[in-house]
């Protein structure tokens, strides 16, 4: 169902159905968001992976859930889709960032499991659709996250179409934020990872919290917050930690040694 490896300060959460193309049930939502919620709550977690083994990342719903779906009464259908819409919310409520690494393809709920990540990496050729329409149903509950990502322009033209498009359409709508190229995946992942373990973990995990608070809020409703979140940030350990290293000329304490020529 998922593969979860604990290396160290990432924890790889790796989805691992690849005989139905790692489509999602009921039990692999449960199995995701549990797994979400526990990489959320240990301290020795920076950041988490999240991934698809086999020949792509997730062909999106499984037939055999939906199929059994379609003789659920409204009330067992609304229950099976609050589900989902939150585990998407757990996802974008967990304090450690979340990355997406996506290959060969992302169908349909599986756009809604990207759009909940905080960074999604796709390697050359991935092909993406909201397909739903194509069936007769709607992505209606992946519809809050992937509109916060595409706007509702891009929205609106993908989700009434159902069409396939590239990873190159997905960069420009900004479903994903980094191309990576053919058989190039792992080292593109390589470089973010260094990226992300040279930043400092309280305050990388805070950032993830800020733009959240900040997005869709007016200037002024979010002043006295923002000032707040600084002025505590810059009496931290992790702030005085950073300046020091900076003006010391050395890496700080959460960069280990190993990765200080990458930072």
């Amino acid at each position: 169902m998922l593969l979860i490896d604990r290396d160290g300060p990432i924890r790889r959460i790796t989805l691992n159905r690849p005989e139905v193309r790692n489509a999602f049930n009921d039990e692999l939502i449960a199995a995701l968001a549990d797994a979400v919620a526990e990489a959320g709550r240990d301290g020795e977690v920076r950041f988490i992976v999240l991934a698809g083994a086999g020949k792509l990342f997730c062909a999106g719903a499984d037939l055999n859930w939906m199929m059994r779906a379609a003789g659920y009464s409204a009330e067992e259908n609304r229950r099976d889709a609050l589900r989902m819409s939150q585990l998407f919310e757990s996802m974008i409520e967990c304090p450690k960032p979340i990355i997406a690494r996506v290959h060969g393809a992302a169908l349909g709920g599986a756009t809604g499991l990207i759009s909940a990540c905080d960074i999604v990496v796709a390697e050359e050729g991935t092909v993406f659709a909201f397909s739903e329409v194509k069936l007769g149903i709607l992505p209606a509950v992946i519809s809050p996250h992937v509109i916060r990502r595409i706007g509702a322009v891009h929205a609106r033209h993908w989700f009434m179409t159902g069409g396939r498009f590239d990873a190159t359409e997905a960069f420009r709508i900004k479903l994903v934020d980094r191309i990576a190229a053919k058989g190039h995946l792992d080292e593109s992942m390589d470089a973010l990872v260094s990226e992300l373990l040279s930043s400092a973990p309280y305050a990388m995990s805070q950032a993830k919290g800020l733009v959240e608070m900040v997005a869709a809020a007016p200037v002024r409703d979010v002043r006295d917050d923002v000032v707040d979140l600084i002025a505590r940030l810059r009496a931290g350990d992790e702030a005085k930690e950073g300046m020091s290293a900076f003006l010391e000329r050395r890496k700080p304490s959460w960069v280990a040694p190993s990765q200080e020529e990458s930072a």
